[in-house]
């Protein structure tokens, strides 16, 4: 049986309704405007159709209380889509169900992220419906952007994904077919995250095991550089998914798995299970832990590890002190500017840089794009020259003098 949604509060031209559900009935509550609108029955069960019939309800009562002429109404109402609308539809379809297209919860966070920020944006440039929305100003809007320093990556974000509303309104006949946006976007190329060198890494785990407070910390170190693991995953990684007599390491996505308690799903950013075995130093770290239940990993104080937690102390208690033995240029990415998540780029460099085949990269980091594998291959100048050195391009050694002809 699906779960009731949570109640919601919806803007429209005129009116602010709460919108709810009695029983399976969505209802839609204006009696906390200066005009009391009353509560109407929506009709429907579906979220979509709900907000749907909340526009048309808000414009009914706009002409019942001298806001909004009648013929005024008739005329106008298919004309333009109010970016508030729009944008309520949008939500409410990502936000059904997986089975019928839904998205998951946490892009669709990011989702309202990039559509805060470009309606934001609308109201500098005056730009109230979606009939105003084109490639125009999303130029603007990217200029916008730039000037307020996002990364590249974080625009290209940020435009495909008004295209990409813009796209969905014109499917479900919302906008005519003629507005499609014609702004063809290059791909994000390479990435702004820096990605650690082995002897930073060792560093590293050697100051955490010199200084007690800082030995949790030097074992979630030693598992992310192991298996390239995003920080939520390893936060989230349990016992029962570490198979010590096979040597193998399993995640799964519990997003659609019924579970019977009221435990938070596990889930996988692809959204696939996925296995890797499992290194030999983290094989030694997993037989020095004494407690074999629950969560693999704890937090500093015992309790539940956080991401946000792991990536503050790391910064603050061991990036920090370690800056002067790893200086970097005023301009340059280097050693300070590492994350947690560069323990990934590090490990799938490390992989790609040792012969690991790509496809098997692949799999241990659950990306099914070979592009993704090359947004986290690094090869550092020390490598690259050693690389270099090794290939014979001419046929010739240049260390043994040439005879003359």
């Amino acid at each position: 049986m699906s779960r009731k949604r949570k109640n919601k509060n919806v803007k429209a031209q005129f009116f602010a309704w709460l919108i709810s559900q009695r029983g399976k009935i969505y209802q839609a509550d204006g009696r906390s405007n200066i005009i009391d609108v009353g509560r109407h029955s929506l009709g429907t069960s579906i979220y979509q159709e709900a907000i749907e019939a909340v526009y048309e309800l808000d414009r009914i009562k706009a002409v019942e209380h001298g806001l909004l002429d009648k013929n005024e109404k008739d005329k106008n109402e298919k004309r333009t889509l109010p970016l508030l609308e729009g944008r309520q539809h949008y939500e409410a379809d990502i936000s059904s169900s997986l089975l019928t297209g839904g998205i998951r919860q946490s892009s669709q966070k990011r989702y309202k992220a990039v559509l805060d920020k470009f309606i934001k944006f609308c109201e500098i440039e005056q730009v109230s419906n979606w009939e105003q929305v084109d490639a125009k100003l999303l130029k603007r809007y990217s200029a916008y952007l730039e000037n307020k320093e996002y990364a590249w990556r974080t625009i290209c974000l940020e435009l495909n994904t008004i295209k990409q509303v813009v796209t969905w309104l014109i499917k479900e006949e919302f906008l005519p077919d003629g507005k499609a946006i014609d702004l063809s976007l290059p791909k994000a190329q390479g990435t702004s995250t820096y990605c650690w060198k082995r002897e930073e890494v060792a560093a590293m785990v050697n100051y955490c095991r010199k200084t007690k407070a800082l030995h949790w910390l030097g074992n979630v170190i030693i598992c992310l550089a192991c298996t390239g693991l995003r920080i939520s995953e390893l936060a989230s990684l349990q016992w029962s998914d570490i198979d010590l007599n096979e040597g193998m390491l399993r995640l799964t996505d519990e997003t659609m798995v019924k579970k019977k308690s009221k435990a938070a799903k596990r889930t996988t950013k692809s959204g696939y299970n996925r296995s890797f075995p499992i290194h030999s130093d983290l094989v030694k770290l997993f037989d020095e832990m004494p407690i074999r239940s629950g969560k693999v990993f704890r937090g500093p104080r015992g309790g539940q590890l956080k991401p946000d937690t792991v990536r503050v102390i790391l910064i603050r208690d061991v990036i920090t002190p370690l800056t002067k033995t790893f200086p970097q240029g005023e301009d340059e990415t280097g050693f300070a500017d590492g994350r947690p998540h560069s323990f990934r780029h590090y490990f799938c460099s490390t992989c790609a840089n040792s012969g690991v085949p790509e496809n098997m990269v692949m799999r241990w980091l659950g990306h099914r794009s070979s592009e993704m594998v090359q947004h986290y291959y690094h090869l550092h100048d020390a490598e690259a020259k050693q690389r270099m050195g090794k290939l014979n391009f001419t046929g010739i050694s240049m260390d043994v003098p040439s005879k003359d002809v």
